[in-house]
C-alpha cells in the first residue's frame, strides 16, 4: 500500500506540474499582450509596461514559469521599493484589477462554494441512490417506469432554468424562501439553511437523477452474476443478500464518477452560484472571464485541476473497502 501510494502521489504531482505549465503556456505565452490582458481595457501605456516589468514577461519563459512555480511554495514578490507588493505562498498570482493576492480571493469565496457543493452532494446521494436501488429490486414495475421517467426528464431541464423557475415558485409568488445569500451558518442556522436549499436543489437534481440510472443499471447487473445465485441458492434473505454482496461492487462506478463529481464542484458551480448571486469560486470564476482578469481565471483553473486529481487518488484508495475483487498490488 505505501508503495502504491508513493506512485499514486508521484502521478499526482506530474500531473499538476503539466496543468501548471500548460495553463501558463495558455495566459503568458499564447496570449497576444498578457500584460494588456491582465490589467485590462482602461489601463494607461505607463501602467502596462509596469506589469510586464513586474511580471518578468521580458525574461525568457524558462524563468518567468520558474518564478511562478516557485510562488506556490515560497511566494513571490511584485514591484520594487514603494510599489512592493509580497505574495505570501501558494502565490497563485496577483490580481492588478483588484489589487488582491489571488488566493487570498480564493480563500474568501471557497467556504461558498465548499458549502454548496457538500450540500448538494448530499442531496443527490441520497435521492439518487435510494431512487435507483428501489428501481433495480422493483424492476418493471410502475415505480421503476415512474422513476426513471423522472430521471429522464430532471437530467433534461438544464439548471438555470431549474434555478429560474424554483425562485419564482419558492420566493416570489409562495413567499416560503428568501433569495439564496451567504449567510454564514454562525450567525443563522435557519437562515443559513433556506437560504443555500435552492442552490443544492438545483444542483443536486441533475447529478441525483443520473446516479439513480447508473444505480439501477449497476444493481442490476451485479443481482444477474452467478455468486449472487449462489448467494440466494445457500438460503440468505434477500435483504441480507443485496446489502452484502449486490451493493459493494455496484456501487464502485458510482464512487468513482462521485469522486470526479464532488471535486470538480469544489471548484466552483459557476452556472448556480452565478444566477443566486452567491459569491462562491464559481461565481469569481465567472466574473474575471468578464473583466478578463487572467490571473485569477489560471488560478481557479489550477484549483479545479487539484481538487479533481487529488479527488480521484482518493477514489482509488477507497475502491478496496467498496469492492473485495480489487486489491492494491
Amino acid at each position: 500500500m505505501a508503495r502504491y501510494l508513493a506512485g499514486r502521489l508521484a502521478g499526482l504531482a506530474m500531473i499538476l506540474f503539466l496543468v501548471c505549465l500548460f495553463t501558463y503556456l495558455i495566459f503568458f505565452k499564447l496570449s497576444p499582450d498578457p500584460a494588456l490582458m491582465i490589467c485590462g481595457k482602461t489601463c494607461t501605456p505607463e501602467r502596462i509596461e509596469q506589469i510586464r516589468t513586474v511580471l518578468g514577461l521580458d525574461e525568457p519563459f524558462v524563468a518567468q514559469f520558474g518564478g511562478y512555480l516557485l510562488g506556490l511554495f515560497a511566494g513571490r514578490d511584485y514591484g520594487t521599493g514603494v510599489n512592493l507588493v509580497h505574495c505570501p505562498a501558494p502565490c497563485l498570482g496577483y490580481s492588478f484589477q483588484t489589487s488582491q493576492s489571488v488566493w487570498e480571493m480564493i480563500l474568501d469565496r471557497l467556504p461558498v462554494s465548499a458549502t454548496v457543493a457538500v450540500g448538494a452532494a448530499v442531496l443527490w446521494l441520497l435521492i439518487g441512490l435510494t431512487a435507483g436501488l428501489v428501481s433495480a429490486v422493483k424492476e418493471g414495475s410502475w415505480w421503476d417506469r415512474a422513476a426513471m421517467g423522472l430521471a429522464l426528464g430532471g437530467a433534461s431541464v438544464p439548471n438555470y432554468v431549474l434555478a429560474l423557475a424554483l425562485q419564482y415558485v419558492l420566493v416570489v409568488q409562495l413567499e416560503i424562501l428568501p433569495f439564496p445569500s451567504a449567510v454564514p451558518f454562525s450567525d443563522d442556522p435557519v437562515l443559513w439553511f433556506q437560504s443555500y436549499l435552492m442552490p443544492w436543489l438545483v444542483l443536486a437534481t441533475g447529478y441525483a437523477c443520473l446516479y439513480a440510472r447508473l444505480t439501477r443499471s449497476n444493481v442490476i447487473d451485479t443481482l444477474a452474476e452467478n455468486f449472487m445465485r449462489t448467494a440466494r441458492a445457500k438460503g440468505l434473505s434477500p435483504a441480507l443478500t443485496l446489502r452484502r454482496h449486490a451493493l459493494r461492487p455496484a456501487l464502485t462506478p458510482i464512487a468513482t464518477i462521485f469522486g470526479m463529481d464532488f471535486a470538480a464542484l469544489l471548484g466552483g458551480a459557476l452556472i448556480t452560484e452565478t444566477v443566486f448571486g452567491l459569491n462562491g469560486v464559481g461565481k469569481m470564476a465567472a466574473d474575471s472571464i468578464a473583466k478578463n482578469d487572467q490571473p485569477v481565471i489560471m488560478a481557479v483553473t489550477l484549483l479545479a485541476a487539484f481538487f479533481v486529481v487529488v479527488g480521484n487518488v482518493v477514489v482509488d484508495l477507497l475502491y478496496t473497502g467498496l469492492d473485495p475483487r480489487v486489491r492494491v498490488r
